[in-house]
């Protein structure tokens, strides 16, 4: 009797609830049987509590991890409203250490046994199942859906599987035993040689659809779409044989093949050969699971990104063509190119994925798809791309950190899954990434191409300051008050009527959501302000059309925000707007004949406003306007006492900056009506907000 395929992802919608419920219900348990079957192949206790290595956990952790993961997003979720096990859905739920190479954590924990474990495992798997068969059920099960959490705690339990059949691999020999339901391929041969196949240009469209019918991580969703210039790729993956040319030419002692960082890896971990690879004498060996066998020299070698990189720059050399990993949209050309659908739900793989197989990698010529092989399964393959995401990405509010936090550059996404990629993980959908020196069932192919890999940008601004200003301009309106930028610019183009609009300058501009209000009506934006961060992030959003931050909830805890030009309405804007570093007191000559000057919050933030003023005037056509907003606020530490136009006592009355603004600006200028006040509300933390009034007069210069 053949044993039954591992469960696919449940489809969850378009179907009778009942069948939704049960298919649910096979798939937890089947995942939590197996999740627990993995560990049976621990040989003793020693097993439990020793690190495999030394930037993870023991495995005890991991097996209590997946278990508590469920409780937390149930509670989160209001499936469940109280905890089973305090202390471990404490110990067992932080930590899964995305750690630098060279970070070491040496606490120490108070690990409870095996056996204490395994119980609570039960208890979880007892609640679960009662929601699963009695909580009440409608369709379609999506982003927003309670039931949304017990489909996330399955597939994260996936990912532990084979992220724990990694570290198992990597444990001690002695500490493991062979076990029948995890037994590996024993076809072995002589590779052939990798040949490369010519993938003509296309146009790739990524990102899933909120009301896709599957379960998905938050970096799957949004809308990403590149056109691809023509490559060439290597027929299979690189096998342990190909990858033995670059070690006996002395590989990874040569420094020029390495970059930076990998360079400090391998130094670092003192490497010489791939890391499942072992020397026996005269002849090699490989670390499976839980044995090592003779090499079989037509499997794919396993590497970290940096030994990928380093055996590309090497090939690039040996053979004079430009060798690279491929990017995340070259792959996806790659199963466009080989007509690639998904794993089909009733029968075995045409790859080696889903556990459908081995308990291990298989020859690189096992599995065609078309004239390549091996474009999924088998090992996951690294990509020139470090993690990014897709265009109206969001964060899932219950798991808010799963992938948010590695939008760092420092890692570098793997596609196609491995044969222990399971649920989401074999889908063609899946954006798994890991930091380059981590050790996952990944190896790679190579593509040749005169192109550069394209990065897109994927770091959010971290910094508090950056992040209040691009939530100030760009983000949410808070107690009902409008954005300030967006109605400063309102209200000075409302007051230049029918006049000529050219050109205008936003001095001070900051981030820059005035200037591109502005460009609704002028044909040219200027935006100088003296901080070259705030400059950068205005440039980002006119180059990129987003940009992305983080906004400090309490404490440690931070949310993430993305904005674009295009839901603001603003994206045919960026076109008319420069930004520039500079002065207000000291502005370059060429920066004049403006039909409108902007000078928001600027005044009380200059170490000479009377200077900025008694020169503005030259700046502007005839009949030009100036609108300058500001809360007077006069602070020693950026005005100098005797430079503040107002705020003091003169001739022993009270002088407004009003006042210092009339003394100085009507030799030259009209004032426009009345001084208004315009609020404006800037966020700290989710519960501290600043609301402030600026005064705005507006200015007309006398022909």
């Amino acid at each position: 009797m053949s044993t039954p395929l591992f469960p696919r992802s449940p489809q969850l919608a378009d179907r009778p609830v009942d069948a939704v419920r049960r298919d649910i219900l096979e798939t937890f348990h089947a995942t939590f049987d197996r999740y627990e079957q993995l560990f049976e192949t621990l040989a003793c206790d020693a097993a439990w509590y020793e690190k495999a290595i030394r930037l993870r956990h023991p495995l005890i952790f991991y097996f209590g991890h997946t278990a508590t993961f469920f409780i937390n997003k149930l509670l989160l979720a209001g499936l469940i409203d109280e905890r089973l096990n305090p202390r471990f859905e404490s110990i067992f739920a932080v930590g899964v250490d995305e750690m630098s190479w060279d970070d070491l954590d040496e606490t120490r924990y108070d690990w409870p046994s095996a056996a204490a474990v395994r119980d609570y495992r039960n208890q979880v798997r007892q609640r679960v199942d009662r929601i699963i068969r009695t909580t009440e059920l409608t369709l379609p099960i999506d982003w927003q859906h309670p039931w949304w959490a017990i489909l996330m705690g399955i597939d994260h339990e996936r990912i532990h599987l084979e992220t724990s059949s990694v570290l198992i691999r990597q444990h001690r020999l002695d500490y493991v035993r062979p076990h029948p339901a995890w037994a590996p391929c024993r076809d072995r041969g002589t590779p052939p040689d990798n040949t490369l196949v010519d993938i003509p240009a296309g146009r790739v469209r990524l990102g899933k659809d909120f009301r896709d019918d599957h379960y998905g991580w938050d970096n799957e969703y949004g809308t990403h779409q590149a056109d691809i210039a023509a490559f060439r790729s290597s027929r299979q993956l690189v096998s342990n044989r190909e990858f033995l040319a670059f070690v006996e030419a002395g590989g990874y002692a040569d420094d020029r093949w390495w970059q930076e960082e990998g360079l400090g890896w391998r130094n670092f971990a003192q490497a010489t050969q791939p890391n499942f690879w072992v020397r026996q004498a005269d002849s090699w060996h490989l670390r499976l699971m839980t044995e090592e066998v003779p090499m079989p020299w037509d499997w794919p070698v396993e590497t970290n990104y940096h030994e990928a990189k380093a055996f590309c720059q090497w090939k690039t050399a040996q053979s004079g063509l430009p060798v690279r990993l491929p990017s995340e949209d070259e792959w996806y050309r790659l199963v466009d190119f080989a007509g690639l659908g998904e794993v089909a739900p009733g029968q075995p793989a045409q790859a080696n994925i889903h556990l459908d197989h081995w308990a291990s990698p298989c020859p690189v010529d096992r599995f065609a798809h078309g004239p390549l092989f091996d474009v999924v399964g088998n090992v996951w393959q690294w990509t020139e791309t470090p993690t990014y995401p897709f265009d109206g990405f969001a964060v899932h509010p219950i798991y808010d950190d799963f992938t948010a936090p590695t939008f760092d550059g420092r890692h570098n996404l793997i596609k196609g899954g491995a044969w222990a990629s399971c649920g989401d993980e074999a889908r063609l959908a899946a954006r798994y990434a890991f930091r380059r020196h981590f050790f996952q069932h990944a190896g790679f192919r190579y593509v040749v191409s005169a192109m550069p890999a394209v990065n897109p940008a994927s770091n959010y601004e971290t910094d508090e300051l950056m992040a209040q200003y691009a939530e100030f301009h760009f983000g949410d309106s808070y107690y009902g008050v409008a954005n300030f930028p967006a109605t400063l610019a309102a209200l000075a183009v409302a007051a230049m009527g029918e006049q000529p609009k050219r050109c205008a300058l936003d001095l001070g501009c900051a981030t820059g959501r005035a200037c591109f209000e502005l460009a609704r009506h002028f044909d040219e934006v200027t935006g100088i302000d003296f901080s070259a961060r705030f400059i950068g992030l205005g440039a980002q959003m006119a180059e990129q059309g987003r940009i992305r931050y983080t906004l400090p909830e309490e404490g440690e805890l931070v949310t993430y925000r993305e904005r674009t030009l295009a839901e603001l309405g603003l994206a045919e804007t960026a076109r008319r707007v420069s930004f520039w570093q500079g002065d207000a007191c000291n502005l370059k000559p060429n920066f004049t004949g403006y039909d409108l000057i902007l000078a928001a919050n600027l005044i009380d933030r200059l170490h000479s406003p009377a200077q900025f003023l008694a020169s503005i005037h030259q700046r502007l056509t005839p009949g030009g306007l100036l609108l300058i907003a500001s809360p007077y606020t006069w602070l020693a530490e950026h005005t100098r006492r005797e430079h503040w136009l107002g705020g003091f006592k003169k001739d022993g009355e009270n002088f407004t900056t009003l006042d210092g603004l009339l003394a100085l600006l009507e030799p030259y200028f009209e004032l426009l009506g009345q001084p208004q006040d315009v609020p404006f509300v800037i966020r700290e933390t989710k519960r501290k907000f600043q609301h402030t009034l600026s005064e705005v007069t507006l200015w007309r210069l006398r022909h």
